[in-house]
């Protein structure tokens, strides 16, 4: 690998990436790639390639990718025509003459039975790479312990954790840990089409995630498990949109029918230490 392009770059998977890349190659021989333009000052001060763009920008991809052999495609988020915005990625790296794309997945066990739609762009993602041409390598990443905030908040641990995810359970795993494996996988291995999948080695129900906040907090809180309807009510209650109240509730249940139970140990063997246990992760995440 002699340059990388880094999209997303400012993005906490981004940034940690970066990091790791750092400590093996030259500031001079990455590329990265953000729309916040004020963001990528401090990268440019330390002497990495920066480029203002996005994925809906195909100038701004091309310029990125002048002179880039390898390029890291961070899935986009979800406000957007995300599908289109990868596809332009690939596209521009197949005309730019890119030779490697890696690209940030997700881990799940069955694509065909999945409730969140939004998860369906990973896998049509992977096909589209995998049907360029260009060599690849796909990291289909276990949910983020982080996810947690977002689902967990300050009343559910004074009045305990409601959410309509039953008994399921999740190979919960550090964002920081697997950017810290994407990096090392880039540095160190060639472009084989292969697949990883990163994630914790056990998984947790969320009775498992109570009872490690319980140990943390020093009292009690409780886990139970509620049916969809009322969970959906508790969200309209707080005000949050029905948009943001589909896409929560379509994660949950899949995690309610074990979409997230996928367990490998290439996480463990990329970082050559074992990943964060999810009561390491929680400690980090809820500042305990």
């Amino acid at each position: 690998m002699n340059k990388i392009l880094i999209t997303g770059a400012t993005g906490q998977m981004g940034r940690t990436v970066l990091q790791t890349l750092l400590k093996k190659m030259p500031a001079s021989n990455i590329h990265v790639l953000s729309r916040k333009a004020e963001k990528l000052t401090e990268l440019q001060s330390i002497g990495l390639n920066t480029f203002v763009g996005s994925y809906e920008d195909v100038t701004s991809l091309a310029k990125a990718m002048e002179g880039v052999d390898t390029v890291l495609l961070i899935s986009a988020g979800d406000q957007g025509d995300r599908m289109q915005e990868h596809r332009n990625v690939v596209d521009m790296a197949k005309q730019c003459g890119v030779q490697n794309l890696a690209y940030t997945s997700r881990a799940l066990r069955d694509r065909t039975t999945l409730h969140n739609q939004l998860m369906h762009d990973h896998f049509n993602t992977e096909d589209y790479i995998q049907e360029s041409g260009l060599n690849y390598t796909i990291f289909q990443n276990a949910l983020y312990t982080e996810f947690l905030q977002f689902v967990i908040h300050k009343d559910h641990l004074e009045k305990g954790i409601l959410l309509p995810t039953g008994e399921g359970r999740v190979a919960f795993t550090l964002r920081a840990d697997q950017a810290e494996a994407i990096a090392q996988v880039l540095l160190n291995e060639p472009f084989l089409n292969k697949t990883y999948l990163f994630t914790g080695n056990k998984t947790y129900s969320f009775f498992e995630v109570a009872q490690s906040l319980s140990l943390l907090a020093g009292k009690e809180i409780k886990y139970t498990p509620v049916e969809l309807p009322a969970f959906v009510k508790t969200m309209q209650q707080r005000g949050l949109p029905d948009a943001v109240i589909t896409k929560i509730s379509s994660f949950l249940l899949d995690i309610k029918n074990n979409q997230e139970t996928v367990i490998t140990h290439d996480l463990e063997n990329k970082l050559g230490r074992k990943p964060a246990t999810l009561p390491e992760g929680l400690k980090m995440v809820f500042n305990f």
